[in-house]
C-alpha cells in the first residue's frame, strides 16, 4: 500500500473491495471552514429536515448499504443491517435528544432584565470513525453535530473508508453541502495532522486508549478545543446465584462473541462464584462450542464473523498463548479454521491462577474466566481495570445488584442483560482509560454545542451604587 492511496480489502476473501487517493488535510479544513458560517445560520428546522432526508436515504440504500458493511468488516450480514437501523434511528434520537440537552431558557428577573441561554456550534469538528461500527459510530458524532450546526470532516479507520464514503455520499444526497459534510481518506499521518489543524474546533473521537491517549497529549496545551474520546474497555461480566444458568450463559456468550468481540464494551473478563463455576462453565462452553464462525452471506447465517485483519487475528492468537504460557488454563482453545483468512473460533481460558492479568482491551472473541469466593471479592476483580466502561451482574439478588452499582466503576452498568447492546436513547460512554467523561448517544448533543448565558435588557437601565460622590 503506497502513502498516497488506501486500499480495502474483504477480510473473508482477502478480496480487493475499494481503492482512494489519500486526501489532503489543509484544503479539506479550508473548504468546512468556508462552509461552517453558512450552515450555522440555517434555522434549526432546516437543519432537522434535512437530517430526515438523510435518514430517507439511508432507507433507499438500506440493503446496499447493509451489504458493503458486511463485506469490508467481515460481520454477517443480519448484523450489517441491524447497523444501518441504527444509523437511521439516530436521526429522531439526536433531534429528540438536542431539543432536551441544548435546549433555550429565559429567565426573566424584572428591573434585572432577562437572563438567557442558548447553544451555540463549535465550528469545524473532525470525526475519527473505528472500523468495527464503521457507520453507526461515526454517524453518533456526526449528526447530532450537524444538528447544532458545526460543518464537519469525517476520517473513517484506514480499514473501512468504503462505509465512510458511502456515509457521506448520504448527508450530500440529502441535500447538505458537500463542504459541509466532508470525507477525508487517509491513515494515521492524516488523522494526527487533522486533530492537531488549528483550523479544527473539535475532534470527537472513537477507537483504542493507545490512540486516545495520544490525542488528549496532543492538544493538552490547546483547552479551546472540545475533545471527546470513546476508547473501549476491559468490561466485567459477573455471574453470581441464579437458576436459570442456560439463560445465564447465553447473556455471557452475547457479550464475550457478538461481532467476534469486536465491540467496545463486549465482556473481556467472566467473574464468577466458586461454587457454580463447575455447573456454569459447562454450560458456557457448550454454547460456545455451538457458534458458527463463517463468512458474512454463508448460509446457514453465522453467529460471528472473521476479525478484521490477519494482524488482529495474529496477536489475538499471540494473547492466547501468553495467558496460556503464564497459568491460564484452556477451556475452548482459539482456533484458525481458514489458512491466510482472519478467522477465528471464541476462546475461553481460565486465568484464575495468573496473579498479574494484563489489562489491556484484548478486541476479539477471547473471554478470561476468574473465580472468585464472595461477592466483595468479585467487586474488587471487577474494578480490577484501568478502564471503565461496561459491567454487568447476571444473576444475584436486588439487594447484591444494589452494591454492585453502587461501587462498580463504569459509565454502563447493566442487571441480567449482556454488556454490550446500550442504547442510543441513554447517554454512552466510561470513565478511567475508556473515555474524557464526555459521553456519546444521547449526551453527544453536550459536546457538539457550548451554551452561552446572557443578561438582557431592551434599554439600558443603570445608577451609581455605593462610592459615589453626589453629583
Amino acid at each position: 500500500m503506497s502513502t498516497t492511496e488506501i486500499i480495502s480489502y474483504e477480510p473473508a476473501t482477502g478480496a480487493e473491495l475499494w481503492r482512494g487517493q489519500v486526501g489532503d488535510v489543509n484544503e479539506t479544513v479550508a473548504r468546512a471552514r468556508r462552509a461552517w458560517p453558512q450552515w450555522a445560520a440555517q434555522p434549526l428546522a432546516t437543519r432537522i429536515e434535512l437530517m430526515r432526508r438523510f435518514a430517507n436515504e439511508v432507507r433507499k440504500e438500506q440493503e446496499a448499504f447493509a451489504t458493503l458493511i458486511a463485506r469490508e468488516t467481515g460481520k454477517p450480514l443480519w448484523e450489517a443491517r441491524t447497523e444501518v437501523d441504527s444509523v437511521i434511528a439516530k436521526v429522531e434520537i439526536s433531534v429528540r435528544a438536542y431539543a432536551e440537552r441544548t435546549g433555550q431558557r429565559k429567565l426573566d428577573s424584572a428591573l434585572q432584565g432577562t437572563t438567557a441561554l442558548r447553544h451555540k456550534p463549535h465550528g469545524v469538528m473532525a470525526v475519527l470513525g473505528p472500523y468495527n461500527f464503521p457507520a453507526h459510530l461515526p454517524n453518533g458524532h456526526i449528526v447530532p453535530a450537524l444538528i447544532a450546526g458545526n460543518a464537519v470532516i469525517l476520517k473513517p479507520s484506514e480499514k473501512t473508508p468504503a462505509t465512510g464514503e458511502l456515509l457521506v455520499k448520504c448527508f450530500n444526497a440529502a441535500g447538505i453541502q458537500p463542504d459541509v459534510v466532508q470525507l477525508l481518506i487517509g491513515g494515521p499521518a492524516e488523522g494526527e495532522a487533522l486533530v492537531a489543524h488549528d483550523g479544527v474546533d473539535g475532534v470527537l473521537f472513537t477507537g483504542s486508549a493507545k490512540v486516545g491517549v495520544a490525542i488528549n497529549t496532543k492538544l493538552a496545551a490547546k483547552p479551546g478545543k472540545i475533545v471527546a474520546l470513546e476508547m473501549g474497555g476491559n468490561n466485567p461480566i459477573v455471574l453470581w446465584q441464579t437458576p436459570k444458568l442456560p439463560d445465564a450463559a447465553t447473556l455471557i456468550v452475547q457479550s464475550a462473541f457478538t461481532s467476534a468481540g469486536q465491540r467496545c464494551t463486549a465482556a473481556r473478563r467472566l467473574i464468577v462464584k466458586s461454587d457454580l463455576y463447575d455447573q456454569a462453565i459447562e454450560e458456557v462452553k457448550r454454547l460456545t462450542d455451538r457458534i458458527i464462525v463463517g463468512a458474512p452471506f454463508d448460509e446457514p447465517a453465522p453467529f460471528m464473523g472473521p476479525v478484521i485483519d490477519e494482524q488482529a487475528a495474529d496477536q489475538l492468537t499471540e494473547s492466547f498463548l501468553y495467558l496460556l504460557s503464564n497459568g491460564g488454563r484452556p477451556i475452548c482453545h482459539m482456533r484458525r479454521p481458514v489458512e491466510g483468512r482472519p478467522f477465528i473460533s471464541p476462546g475461553l481460558i481460565d486465568t484464575t491462577a495468573i496473579n498479574n492479568r494484563p489489562d489491556v482491551e484484548l478486541f476479539g472473541p477471547l473471554l478470561q474466566v476468574i473465580r472468585v469466593d464472595d461477592f466483595d471479592q468479585a467487586i474488587a476483580e471487577a474494578n480490577n481495570t484501568r478502564f471503565g466502561l461496561s459491567a454487568s451482574l447476571i444473576g444475584g439478588t436486588p439487594q447484591e445488584y444494589n452494591r454492585f452499582w453502587a461501587n462498580i466503576r463504569a459509565g454502563i452498568v447493566n442487571w441480567n442483560r449482556p454488556t454490550n447492546g446500550a442504547s442510543s436513547a441513554a447517554p454512552f460512554g466510561g470513565i478511567g482509560l475508556s473515555g474524557n467523561h464526555r459521553p456519546a448517544a444521547f449526551y453527544a448533543a453536550d459536546y457538539c454545542a457550548y451554551p452561552v448565558a446572557s443578561s438582557e435588557m431592551e434599554q439600558p437601565r443603570a445608577a451609581p451604587g455605593v462610592g459615589f460622590n453626589n453629583g
